[in-house]
């Protein structure tokens, strides 16, 4: 099977390749263009930490093919800090003691990401449920269910304001 085109738009810059079919998106990322935020744990969509925005929704990028996000908006761990700056949930995090080894921490981050775009107000219940499809071995959760709540606080507080 020949090359295939791909063209991704990644964190607001259009990328083309010509790339195997076979090419995971999380591969696309790291090795095509260079984006080793997104880490690659298990490959089999167990773990999360591969978990990346696509067209907005968070998705493992370990289990989609690149060829299949032609034309998609995809969004990765780097571009959540705002001018050089880590955004409100990455500081909560590093507040909260949040991660530990940061192997599963991009994947949490993009699923939080997520979540509080979507629900400015979740219950910790709501938090934990979401996080579930991302394995940390470090933390024990609780820090960084902490630390979602409290960024969730804080944008909606900075929304109010």
């Amino acid at each position: 099977m020949g090359k295939q085109k791909v063209t991704l738009r990644v964190n607001g810059v259009s990328y083309e390749r010509e790339i195997d079919p076979r090419m995971t998106l999380g591969d696309f990322l790291r090795h095509e263009i260079g984006l080793t935020g997104t880490h690659l744990g298990c490959e089999h969509g167990v773990c999360g930490a591969c978990t990346v925005l696509i067209n907005g929704l968070s998705g493992r990028s370990c289990l989609a093919f690149a060829v299949q996000e032609d034309g998609s908006e995809i969004t990765t761990v780097e571009a959540l800090a705002e001018n050089g700056e880590l955004n409100i949930l990455q500081q909560c995090f590093q507040e909260h003691h949040a991660l530990q080894c940061g192997y599963c921490t991009p994947g949490m981050l993009m699923t939080l990401t997520e979540l509080l775009r979507d629900n400015p107000k979740p219950s910790e219940k709501l938090v934990r449920d979401t996080l579930g499809g991302n394995l940390c071995r470090c933390t024990g959760y609780a820090a960084i269910v902490d630390a979602a709540l409290d960024a969730a606080q804080r944008l909606a507080a900075a929304r109010e304001a």
